[in-house]
């Protein structure tokens, strides 16, 4: 009988350290995340070479960690993040990576860092069954994806130039908060008034699932400019971008839907802990009549258990031996292919 496997989960991507030990019978028996997020605010967004020693510093303390929380288990393989992400920090994760996996004699596998997201609600108790569509928001990625299974993806739609988080970001630095700017801008908007400004919907007219923010940000910057330099009035810009950016998502998501006939749309990403756009897809949700799942809120920012689990579905493709510490920059997702079986 073929032993259980349980899989240390290692994220390096970004601008986030983490952890995790994910237990093929019993699920995620630890996880540890350290933030950048005030190493890099004095600079306004993240800096490569901080982040990629900050990683070097932060890793290997948070691998001890989640182990002892996870009660020292007996790993079977190593799962960390080969890409998309910056290449620096990456090869912190991958290099730590393959010298636990050769000085453990443990497989080592490098996996997508956006399947991860896509798959992350699959770590709660209540999953989203196959097929479902995806709507990813995390960082410099926004994309609609049909998921048949694990590796079988279909992108529908993606963003044409900014990402919605980077519209967020870029939006939030125009109006002179702090970093990181999607959350400070979110806070701001809560004492605005959404319909303040009538700000483009973009692409909502045009057939097709693609997306568009870069004329949104043109004109949040027209409105800073002809607008009063005050808390009141930016609050009003702020709440104004947020609904347009929440009206897109909810219409493109339900064109997505339609489409597809698919009976659930799933949300991962760090926009996807947004409050509002939450709020407006469960109304929607409720009144279409799919089902909405969501990653909890720790998991939406990047995180080592959604490693964890990928590398746990994908068991059976992890390198033995000694393994290349292998990472890349970009990396779309529909080349993703199904996992191998397992063997019995």
């Amino acid at each position: 009988m073929q032993r259980p496997s349980i899989i240390l989960g290692i994220e390096s991507s970004c601008d986030e350290s983490a952890a995790a030990v994910y237990h093929e019978e019993y699920g995620l028996l630890g996880h540890a995340l350290h933030s950048q997020v005030a190493l890099h605010a004095d600079y306004g967004g993240v800096v490569p070479e901080l982040a990629s020693r900050d990683h070097i510093r932060k890793l290997t303390p948070l691998i001890e960690q989640v182990m002892a929380d996870a009660g020292q288990p007996e790993l079977t393989g190593i799962a960390y993040t080969r890409g998309p992400g910056l290449v620096g920090a990456l090869l912190v994760g991958a290099s730590i990576a393959a010298g636990l996996g050769m000085s453990r004699s443990l497989p080592v596998l490098g996996v997508h860092h956006m399947e991860g997201h896509l798959l992350s609600p699959l770590l709660e108790d209540d999953a989203p069954d196959f097929p479902f569509v995806a709507l990813l928001v995390s960082g410099g990625h926004t994309l609609l994806v049909y998921v048949e299974g694990v590796g079988r993806y279909r992108v529908l739609g993606q963003s044409l130039d900014d990402a919605v988080g980077e519209a967020f970001d870029k939006s939030a630095k125009m109006l002179g908060l702090g970093y990181p700017g999607g959350p400070a801008l979110a806070a701001l908007a809560t004492e605005g008034n959404p319909e303040a400004h009538a700000f483009p919907r973009p692409m909502l007219r045009r057939a097709g699932l693609d997306f568009s923010f870069s004329g949104l940000k043109t004109a949040v910057m027209l409105a800073i400019k002809a607008a009063p330099d005050t808390r009141a009035a930016h609050a009003d810009i702020a709440a104004s971008f947020q609904q347009a950016v929440v009206d897109t998502l909810v219409a493109k998501c339900a064109r997505a839907l339609t489409a597809t006939g698919a009976p659930a749309l799933v949300v991962a990403g760090g926009v996807g802990a947004n409050t509002t756009l939450r709020a407006a897809l469960a109304e929607r949700g409720s009144r279409d009549g799919f089902g909405l799942y969501f990653p909890r809120l720790d998991f939406c920012t990047d995180n080592a258990a959604m490693i964890a689990l990928v590398g746990c579905l994908r068991r059976a493709e992890m390198t033995p031996g000694i393994a290349a510490a292998e990472v890349t920059a970009r990396w779309p997702l529909d080349t993703l292919r199904p996992p191998a079986a397992v063997p019995a």
